[in-house]
């Protein structure tokens, strides 16, 4: 028996869910951001199969629902996602650029498969980080003070940090980390480090927020959220390239 090919499965499979969002109206999703969630869902899937897949849809569903937690007091403070959270390309491609970068690499490198792989994964731990981080913090956080001068600063503020905001982006990572590990993704060291580079990269975030970002209009959220998941998976292939030797030495 012939088995299907991985990329047949993707786009077979992309293609029934991208009608049955056209049919039920979702509204996680623009129409525009529909069709660009169908091309990173094909390509994810026949680089990486369901595995890989199956982190991007939990990263999407996930980030897409802490998104809308306390929607009505964002709103009448100003500081909500527009269109209610619904992701367009520019959302799409910022969240996931880096990770469907690494999976495309990971068949033209084979000597670099385990380590692709953790940044694949940590570079959506770091988006749910930061995703969980802003959308609570903008929601309850009680004290937000920004980043570079510790001085508080209203909900919101480019590169403001929360400890309840904080608290939720280290749940969000560990959450993305750990079901890289239970699927057989990365060994189980590899699940504090991306935590720990999600944390480091989104605190990078948030100075870049702080200092930069209203200095240089090319400098969009997308753009940051690319630094970010970027930073998230190189600080982890850093972090663990650096560990393993030290593992085996003891």
């Amino acid at each position: 028996m012939v088995a299907t090919p991985p990329w047949l499965v993707g786009i077979l499979l992309n293609t029934a869910l991208a009608g049955l969002g056209l049919l039920s109206r979702q509204t996680l999703l623009t129409l525009a951001g529909l069709l660009h969630a169908w091309l990173l869902g094909v390509l994810i899937w026949g680089t990486l199969g369901w595995r890989g897949y199956l982190v991007v849809i939990v990263y999407f569903l996930v980030g897409s629902a802490v998104t809308r937690v306390g929607m009505a007091q964002k709103q009448a403070a100003g500081i909500a996602e527009k269109r209610q959270g619904a992701r367009g390309p520019e959302n799409v491609w910022g969240s996931a650029l880096t990770g469907a970068v690494c999976a495309l690499l990971i068949p033209l490198l084979p000597k670099g498969h385990d380590l692709l792989l953790v940044a694949f994964v940590a570079s959506f731990s770091t988006k749910l980080f930061d995703t969980c981080a802003s959308e609570v913090g903008k929601a309850y956080g009680q004290r937000t003070f920004l980043i570079t001068t510790l001085q508080p600063v209203p909900r919101g503020t480019e590169g403001a940090v929360s400890l309840e905001g904080t608290l939720a982006g280290f749940l969000g990572a560990a959450l993305i980390a750990g079901l890289g590990w239970e699927l057989g993704l990365m060994a189980a060291i590899a699940v504090p480090i991306c935590i720990l580079a999600a944390f480091l990269a989104n605190l990078v975030e948030s100075v870049v927020g702080a200092t930069l970002q209203e200095r240089y209009t090319w400098l969009s959220n997308e753009v940051v959220n690319g630094i970010n998941t970027t930073t998230g998976a190189l600080l982890a292939v850093l972090m663990l390239t650096v560990t393993a030797p030290l593992l085996r030495l003891t």
